[in-house]
């Protein structure tokens, strides 16, 4: 599976699945988004073999992403997730930080964990640099793909004009000879990022429809718990907003947390026309001044209004019919398109090297 398939299924509702390994990570990097340390929580090994466990080739996400933290510290656990995914049809890929690298010797379990992937993705960029020497994470990327196993970087840096993101893309070009695409986005002020890092201005305008791709794919959150959305700030606060929450790893199979995010009137709208602009649409209040958009997700559970609105618009096949459509219409940009909107839009392209049909619409 290449880095451009997967980004290209990221809007269709219910077609992959986000899963945390584990909040635990051997790194300190500054800008972890998720303060991941060696004492991180991580949800039992059980459930997650048992959520997994209910996909079926009739019911079971098209791609099964293994996060963290670092999942690679449990790999074991990621091989057999992999192999449980691949039984019932369905994909895996895993994001790494890379720490196994150091060094130039690659553990046997690491070894078998990545051979069992459709995908590994390498996270690279100044912070990690500063833990695993880019020598040593080239050395184990060209380990990846002697294995047979379609690999990608996810860079993250300061934006479109940061001289080190120029840089690292033109060394993983010629070290790769373009045949490895980067995701390449931007560092939030999350985590340990929060001090430092500058919030992007992105006004939001509310009478305009921005539909939200972030709230096709659900997340198993650190604590079993599943979740509608990747927002940091949703994984990671207790409570999580009623109609963000999906149910949890140890009482619920996929194909009841499929239902509930498709059938969901409100995910529906969000997924359509955006948090803020359903907020416009409905609100008792008029809306005034700039809306910031995740927040004003997090936020909906507070409108009885604007919930009620949803179900009105939403609820039944037209409902239905919203949600096809508004994914339908991201599908056909295309996985460039949408790292321009979600990623670093200077670096987009590099999303579909290697991959002469990842381009889709410009």
């Amino acid at each position: 599976m290449e880095l451009a398939e997967l980004i290209g299924l990221r809007p269709v509702p219910g077609a992959g699945l986000l899963l945390t390994l584990t909040r635990r990570c051997p790194l300190s990097c500054a800008h972890c988004s998720t303060s991941s340390s060696m004492a991180g929580e991580q949800p039992r090994a059980a459930d997650l073999r048992r959520f997994v466990g209910s996909f079926t080739p009739a019911e079971r996400p098209e791609v099964l992403m293994l996060t963290g933290g670092e999942p690679l510290l449990r790999p074991g656990l990621a091989a057999e997730l992999a192999a449980l995914a691949r039984a019932a049809g369905c994909r895996t890929a895993l994001l790494s930080g890379m720490f196994f690298a150091r060094g130039g010797r690659v553990p046997a379990p690491v070894v078998r964990a990545v051979s069992a992937l459709d995908h590994f993705s390498a996270s690279l960029d100044v912070h990690h640099e500063r833990e695993v020497p880019r020598a040593d994470v080239f050395r184990a990327v060209h380990r990846v793909l002697d294995a047979g196993v379609p690999a990608s970087f996810h860079l993250t840096g300061g934006g479109p004009d940061d001289p080190y993101l120029a840089e690292v893309t033109a060394a993983v070009r010629r070290e790769f000879a373009d045949r490895v695409p980067m995701l390449v986005t931007e560092v939030r002020p999350l985590g340990r990022a929060a001090a430092w890092a500058a919030r992007a201005r992105r006004p939001v305008d509310a009478g305009r429809a921005v539909p939200c791709a972030m709230a096709a794919w659900p997340v198993v959150a650190f604590d079993g718990a599943v979740l509608a959305c990747c927002n940091q700030r949703v994984v990671d606060h207790r409570p999580a907003p009623a109609h963000l929450l999906l149910g949890h790893a140890a009482e619920d199979g996929w194909p009841a947390v499929r239902r509930r995010l498709l059938d969901s009137p409100v995910l529906r709208m969000v997924r359509t026309v955006g948090p803020a602009h359903l907020v416009a649409r409905h609100a008792a209040e008029p809306v005034c001044g700039e809306l910031d958009y995740c927040g004003t997700c997090r936020g909906l559970a507070g409108r009885p209004g604007v919930l009620a609105g949803a179900e009105r618009e939403a609820s039944g096949p037209v409902g239905a019919l919203l949600d096809r459509e508004a994914a339908r219409a991201q599908v056909a940009a295309g996985p460039v398109g949408l790292v321009r909107r979600y990623g670093s839009p200077a670096f987009a392209e590099l999303v579909a090297l290697g991959s002469p049909t990842g381009r889709g619409a410009a």
